[in-house]
């Protein structure tokens, strides 16, 4: 198409309100308008990154015998209801009413619409194993939307869901889908995407993350091995030593110490040595859940929802809750809460300690000693320089992370709330189970302008360019020039090549700087000096490749060129 029709403005200065690069060339390229926080407009150059991009998800979802359905965005809140996440979903939910005040909801994902369409179908063992995909709209009241289409409200997701009859069948597809996702990621042209183990419990998931600063996620990594997992869910190990004497617990005033950083100042102690207490309240009855844990460590929630089977929040601590903030501790705190202690805490004596008594703390403490029979479980994060569970050395690298696919063994979660059964090979009622993976397009597209850009604009990779020839001819008015580029343009056309075509009368300058920001792979330039030579400039976007071709060798050179790039993706 003619660059002069294509709609959208392209401009040279980085929007004030754009935190990261993705975010700012691709509204400086005239790839997207935001709409509303959050909420964004696509131009045609992301619409055809993104149809791309769903079409490579699509062949590799089909190579896996995926079937593709399309699952309606606006649900009835009735439906997760019979799931039990209506109430329990939280505030990125948007629920509305329809006319006759019924209670409506739009989908942020669609467990609960996957298990309607097929659960009449699905009532014998012979239909399964099955799996069914869509690539539709998700809206998510995110509390802080940023970074573009990175953390959006609204955005395109590729989800899937497959069924099963055995745990064994589910393994084995979740293998298949494994690599499924490697391909889809090296084809897009991002292939150094990290499969990330996650815990959710007693079933498998990864989370497939692209390691880059902007990120809000975390990764663990082993420098010393092939280990990876999501930050929130590694395991966390502690080695403790021991003092070879024990002290006597003892009470201790500290007036106006709060904090474990103020405490470690005023007792002259190093956090390892404190307690620290994180209080939370259950979602589904307000309980408290106390949390000890070492005061160098940060509490996991991911880890503490998973072990509670519960949602939580941050605890809000009245005057009857029999609680002293500030000053909480294990020895003597009364009854009536749920008390956790993190693994760090275990073969520990001589800690410091609230003492649930305002203004004073307890030092000498020996929690197995002083408070009887203590379970301790992982709830730490994982930090800087752990100890890898894998290998055992003290090798761990916390690294920022954007979450681009998730893969889930949900088991019967869904189908058992919902009623879906069949009848097995002996006649017995079962439940099928369900593995639930998805893809992000939006944070996908932006990621790989993350990964593939520079301080001109994006540089994408062949197999999901908006074009694949950005032809600028230079002085238009020049009518040799003119007549050699719309030739060019004419035979790159017949030959099926996907070309943007610059012939507007505009400086050299405006059309290079339009070329970089649409960062089209193969740029060709005709212009009066080229054609001193009767040649035009064949270059790669990421200036890797620069050569001059004659006029009459030009077709045939592009498309060899063409060819090299999708070779390499």
């Amino acid at each position: 198409m003619k660059l002069e029709k294509l709609v959208g403005d392209r401009f040279k200065e980085m929007p004030a309100d754009c935190e990261i690069e993705s975010h700012g060339l691709m509204i400086r390229g005239g790839y997207m308008k935001q709409v509303a926080s959050g909420i964004y407009s696509s131009y045609t150059p992301l619409r055809r990154i993104t149809r791309k991009i769903e079409q490579i998800i699509r062949e590799e979802m089909d190579a896996i015998d995926g079937q593709e359905v399309q699952l309606p965005v606006l649900l009835p809140a009735s439906l997760w209801e019979e799931s039990g996440r209506y109430e329990d979903a939280g505030k990125e939910l948007l629920p509305l009413k329809d006319r006759n005040n019924g209670p409506l909801v739009l989908a942020m994902s669609h467990e609960e619409a996957v298990v309607h369409l097929v659960r009449e179908y699905g009532q014998s063992y012979a239909k399964y194993p099955f799996m069914l995909y869509q690539i539709q709209t998700k809206v998510r009241d995110e509390a802080r939307p940023r970074n573009g289409l990175i953390r959006a409200r609204e955005f395109m997701m590729k989800d899937a869901y497959s069924f099963h009859t055995t745990w064994e069948d589910l393994n084995e597809y979740y293998s298949k889908f494994f690599e499924a996702y490697e391909k889809i990621f090296k084809r897009v042209g991002i292939p150094e995407i990290i499969a990330a183990v996650s815990s959710t419990g007693s079933n498998m998931c990864h989370k497939f993350m692209f390691i880059n600063p902007v990120g809000e996620d975390t990764v663990a990594l082993c420098s010393e091995c092939d280990y990876r997992a999501d930050a929130e869910t590694a395991e966390s190990i502690v080695e403790n030593k021991r003092s070879e004497v024990s002290e006597e617990i003892k009470l201790v005033h500290t007036p106006d110490i709060r904090t474990i950083e103020d405490l470690c100042r005023f007792l002259n102690l190093p956090k390892e040595k404190t307690y620290k207490a994180v209080v939370y309240q259950k979602n589904s009855n307000d309980d408290y859940v106390i949390l000890f844990i070492r005061g160098d460590l940060d509490v996991s929630e991911t880890k503490l929802k998973n072990y509670l089977g519960d949602d939580i929040r941050p605890a809000i601590i009245t005057e009857d809750s029999g609680i002293t903030p500030g000053f909480i501790g294990p020895y003597n705190l009364k009854e009536g809460y749920t008390v956790l202690f993190d693994k760090s805490l275990k073969n520990t004596n001589n800690m410091c300690s609230g003492a649930n008594i305002f203004d004073y703390h307890y030092t000498g403490l020996d929690v197995e000693r002083d408070c009887g029979n203590v379970e301790f479980h992982d709830f730490a994060k994982i930090k800087d320089g752990s100890i890898c569970p894998k290998c055992g050395r003290h090798s761990i690298k916390i690294s920022k992370g954007i979450e681009l696919g998730t893969m889930l063994q949900i088991g019967t979660k869904y189908t058992e709330a919902m009623g879906m059964q069949y009848l097995d090979k002996e006649g017995k009622s079962q439940c099928p189970i369900m593995g639930c993976y998805g893809i992000g397009i939006g944070r996908l597209v932006a990621s790989i302008c993350e990964a593939h850009h520079d301080s001109y604009g994006p540089i994408w990779p062949i197999s999901i360019a908006p074009w694949q020839v950005h032809l600028c001819c230079v002085r238009p008015d020049n009518l040799e020039v003119k007549k050699v580029a719309d030739k060019l343009y004419e035979e790159l056309l017949k030959h099926n090549i996907e070309v943007i075509y610059d012939d507007r009368n505009v400086s050299t300058g405006v059309m290079f700087s339009d070329a970089d920001l649409l960062g089209v792979p193969v740029r060709v330039v005709a212009s009066p000096r080229n054609m001193k030579e009767n040649c035009v400039e064949i270059a790669t976007r990421d200036k890797s490749i620069s050569l001059k071709v004659p006029v009459d060798e030009a077709v045939e050179e592009i498309m060899n060129l063409i060819n090299k790039l999708k070779a390499e993706v």
